[in-house]
């Protein structure tokens, strides 16, 4: 549902003055409607984590291009969006102009948080335990560090210990993912995000052979170019690892506390 020459998409429908950025597989970006199914899988994370941050500090690391940063601030006391990227912090600075966005290593980026949200970005890290023990040394109190990788198990093609995603330096296993955070953390709850709704339906339509029939009538451009750009925050799921096979998870979300 992404797509395989992603250098050839460019954001669209930007605000006047704002450069569109460039999908590169770094990073995913909303406004690419080949993209969205990757955008919304990002999304809905940062949703439920806004409903989580009402009136607290909080310190999106990695913000690339800016949305995540800007949903927080829906609820946050304030956000900092910290961005290495010098043209995705260009483009956040000028979309989203009511969010404060800095240019920084995530390593080394510091200010007194009550919440550090760090998505998707712990797979690109060579030292991810340093990086952990940076956030908390961060928190106020009894703060929270949110943090969310994909699943090996699931993103990799079966049988294979890792994606050919070339920036990502570790990908990680649900047991591994949880062994690393509570190596720094006293108190976490790991969740694995689930299809649901439309994507649950089309898992099953997948089993029970779509691809052949899809294929077969001609429908496949046709039909993907209508799903893929409806797809919305409701076709994802957040369960607890405790209630959910987490093997099966498509991203592994550890909300860590000291």
């Amino acid at each position: 549902m992404s797509t395989s020459e992603p250098t050839l998409y460019l954001q669209r429908d930007q605000p006047d003055g704002v450069p569109p950025l460039a999908l590169t597989g770094e990073r995913t970006l909303p406004d690419v409607p080949a993209e969205n199914y990757w955008y919304q899988r990002h999304l809905v994370v940062y949703e439920w984590i806004a409903q989580r941050v009402r009136g607290q500090r909080v310190i999106d690391m990695a913000s690339g291009e800016g949305y995540g940063s800007d949903v927080l601030a829906r609820s946050a006391a304030s956000v900092i969006g910290v961005e290495a990227n010098p043209d995705a912090f260009e483009h956040a600075r000028l979309r989203y102009p009511a969010v404060r966005f800095e240019r920084g290593l995530v390593e080394e980026f510091t200010a007194p948080a009550d919440a550090v949200v760090f998505l998707q970005t712990i797979e690109h890290l060579q030292q991810p335990g340093a990086t952990l023990e940076h956030f908390a040394s961060m928190l106020d109190g009894d703060g929270t560090v949110f943090l969310s990788t994909p699943n090996v198990l699931t993103l990799a093609p079966k049988g294979a210990a890792r994606s050919d995603n070339p920036w990502h330096v570790h990908e990680y296993l649900p047991e591994e993912f949880a062994e690393l955070c509570r190596a720094h953390f006293g108190r976490v709850e790991i969740y694995g995000l689930f299809h649901a709704g439309k994507l649950r339906a089309h898992e099953l339509a997948l089993r029970a052979g779509w691809d052949r029939v899809h294929a077969a009538l001609g429908l496949t451009r046709r039909f993907y170019d209508w799903f893929t750009p409806a797809i919305g925050t409701g076709d994802f799921a957040l369960r607890r690892a405790a209630e959910a096979d987490i093997g099966r998870a498509l991203d592994l979300l550890a909300v860590c506390r000291q």
